[in-house]
């Protein structure tokens, strides 16, 4: 990835307008700024939501808040908890998330 075109600039995220993305249950709050080709989010899960589809778009996520349980196509399973993160490219590994109490997630793609 190449950040470019991108001047120095701070986010208060708390004055970013929140979109609504509904889950298979549950919703996703997101708060997302776009710098060129690059997306950057602050994304709420309430609790109990399930993602409606399997993602296939890379992302590097940090895990903020609650907690945060991704399913990749193959069955394998990974939990990210306040402080773990992970990273994955685009179109490398179908995964799809889910949480029983809500996570608070940093994305960028």
């Amino acid at each position: 990835m190449q950040l470019l075109d991108i001047p120095f600039v701070t986010t208060d995220w708390s004055q970013i307008p929140v979109t609504e993305h509904k889950g298979e249950q549950g919703m996703a709050l997101w708060r997302t700024q776009q710098f060129g080709a690059v997306r950057v989010r602050m994304v709420e899960y309430t609790p109990g939501y399930i993602a409606d589809h399997w993602c296939e778009k890379g992302h590097i996520l940090l895990c903020l808040e609650g907690e945060l349980l991704t399913e990749l196509a193959d069955g394998r399973l990974f939990t990210l908890k306040p402080g773990t993160s992970y990273q994955v490219a685009d179109q490398a590994e179908p995964h799809r998330s889910r949480t029983s109490v809500g996570a608070k997630l940093f994305i960028v793609d």
